[in-house]
């Protein structure tokens, strides 16, 4: 019995992540990008080494490399509306 409450939460989970790297894909990534398996996303997006850093009232993201190998974020950036910091 157990087994099937934990595979039903995962199958949701799997469910809301699918639906929610839909949404990235078609509301901020570039049009060359919004094909992209989640795959590929992985490996050029979501595993990118980098270090939030929270400075007079100002967070950066420190990235390990240069921007210009994070150019399938600038469109990303300038699209996503952060909130105010509280």
């Amino acid at each position: 019995m157990w087994t099937l409450w934990a595979n039903a939460a995962w199958f949701r989970l799997a469910v809301i992540s699918y639906n929610v790297l839909t949404a990235m894909k078609r509301l901020v990534l570039p049009p060359d990008m919004q094909t992209a398996r989640p795959k590929r996303l992985r490996f050029l997006i979501f595993q990118q080494p980098g270090k939030l850093i929270h400075h007079a009232r100002k967070t950066v993201l420190r990235l390990a490399r240069t921007w210009n190998r994070f150019s399938n974020w600038k469109h990303a950036m300038e699209v996503l509306v952060l909130p105010a910091p509280a």
